[in-house]
């Protein structure tokens, strides 16, 4: 079977020039896709860390260095959760809602070229297949 054959091989080709036109745009303010995905993921009232890796389907490791990332940069804090003080909140800065409503835009934008050039019923279908893909995998039924 060739690549280009496989399921696999479309959606990760699609995926990571989707990857890469976030990523370029992000590199101009100083971030990433995945700053901006993290962004978009923490609410106006702060997010538990422990909810945000899951939010973004991330592990620890990876959630850890860039929460240390956003800090650094000034686009996060923590808060002490004011209910239960084991758990840290996190909370965007000035700064960081700004760079929010960057990332916002950019989806939008690119959200409204795709549906614009691709009938809504394509999408459905792509939507439709994608929801089944990912239900095969979750199955763990595949190998």
């Amino acid at each position: 079977m060739k690549p280009q054959e496989t399921v696999d091989f479309h959606i990760r080709w699609s995926w990571y020039n989707v990857s890469r036109m976030y990523n370029s745009k992000a590199s101009e303010f100083g971030g990433s896709m995945s700053i901006g995905y993290a962004l978009l993921n923490i609410d106006k009232d702060g997010t538990p860390s422990t909810k945000l890796g899951p939010k973004m389907g991330m592990e620890a490791r990876s959630l850890t260095r860039m929460i240390k990332t956003l800090e650094k940069n000034g686009w996060i804090e923590k808060k002490e959760d004011f209910k239960d003080k084991r758990m840290v909140n996190l909370h965007l800065t000035e700064e960081g809602q700004k760079m929010r409503n960057k990332s916002r835009n950019y989806v939008i934008e690119f959200n409204k070229k795709i549906q614009e050039e691709i009938n809504s019923n394509d999408l459905k279908t792509c939507f439709n297949v994608l929801n089944k893909v990912n239900k095969i995998i979750d199955s763990n039924n595949i190998f």
